[in-house]
């Protein structure tokens, strides 16, 4: 590998603030903001939008559509006559 062209791989923590969690990982993100994690340790933090812990589809309060009212309904405008 070509040295110097690569970003730093480094302990970052990942913080959803509507859910209140955050975890510990690495990655080449940096931000100016840190955190003091559980083990002592500064990191810097990322604050993230969406995690594990508010997706509808992780957390089970997905909604559930009802295909089977659309493809008739589809079947009825568009299908064969």
């Amino acid at each position: 590998m070509k040295p110097d062209i690569h970003p730093t791989y480094h302990s970052v923590v990942f913080r959803d603030n509507s859910a209140n969690f955050a975890f510990l990982t690495r990655s080449t993100m940096t931000s100016e903001k840190t955190i003091e994690w559980e083990d002592g340790a500064t990191y810097p933090v990322i604050d993230v939008d969406v995690s594990s812990a508010s997706h509808p589809f992780y957390t089970g309060k997905q909604r559930v559509l009802d295909t089977a009212g659309r493809v008739e309904k589809f079947n009825r405008r568009y299908g064969k006559k």
